[in-house]
């Protein structure tokens, strides 16, 4: 049946979103039987809910603490420019000897860039991370313990961060579902958080990474401040003028 209603239309609209991805206005003016003025209603209407961002043409939806992309999701998703951004947080080591790896699958493209021509330690609560270095010359891998999350394959609960707090690392390089100037870094699952939070304080040094997406999209779970983050990594696609804009508050942001 098709919904009558603005509130049946959206409900529609953010289901088709979680689903697939991302929507387009044409394809759901068509889908819903409403003209496409009234589709970019809905979809303002539901971004100022922070449920979905808008694109030219369309919209993709926002994790929240009622919806997170699985790890296989998004290993489909700006991969050209994860890769860049991997490459270019991968050469902000310097002369590092322990670091932090965070979940997610930047995170793992940047472990399979770093260096292998010296010793290094990894810490990680992510298994496809420890995975991929676990046989690697000259890398020690600690796997954190913890309950494993399905979506994601990372370790999390008291477990996990209480081993975290044992360790002092030279680097961490964290993702985020969200990051923002007035609400900084952050995730919609708290056991998630907490973990973060954590590599936080153990880490010497903070570098964020994430797709041009991320900038200006809240979650549910704060776990640090952009102040706190030694850099940004980031793609072009993020304007130079919002760029500028983070740097203000201390980090130095890398745009690839």
């Amino acid at each position: 049946m098709t919904p009558r209603t603005a509130e049946e239309r959206q409900r529609e609209i953010v289901r088709t979103a979680r689903a697939t991805g991302s929507v387009d206005v044409a394809a759901l003016a068509a889908e819903l039987g409403v003209a496409r003025e009234t589709v970019r209603r809905d979809l303002r209407a539901l971004e100022d809910h922070g449920l979905v961002r808008r694109t030219h043409g369309g919209a993709y939806p926002v994790e929240s603490a009622g919806f997170e992309t699985t790890l296989a999701f998004r290993a489909t998703s700006h991969v050209p420019e994860k890769r860049r951004i991997a490459a270019a947080a991968a050469a902000l080591l310097a002369d590092a000897e322990t670091v932090f790896v965070d979940e997610g699958f930047t995170p793992q493209l940047i472990a399979e860039a770093l260096p292998r021509d010296r010793p290094l330690t990894v810490v990680t609560a992510s298994l496809p991370v420890a995975g991929a270095l676990a046989g690697t010359d000259n890398m020690s891998v600690l796997l954190l313990g913890g309950r494993v999350r399905p979506g994601t394959l990372a370790t999390v609960d008291h477990w996990t961060t209480k081993m975290l707090a044992g360790f002092v690392v030279d680097l961490a390089y964290l993702g985020a579902n969200g990051i923002s100037r007035e609400h900084g870094l952050t995730t919609p699952d708290p056991a998630v958080g907490e973990v973060k939070t954590q590599a936080v304080r153990a880490a010497r040094r903070v570098v964020f990474t994430g797709v041009h997406s991320k900038f200006g999209a809240v979650s549910f779970c704060r776990f640090a401040e952009v102040g706190a983050l030694e850099a940004i990594v980031t793609s072009t696609l993020l304007p130079t003028a919002e760029a500028h804009r983070y740097s203000l508050l201390g980090p130095q942001v890398i745009r690839v």
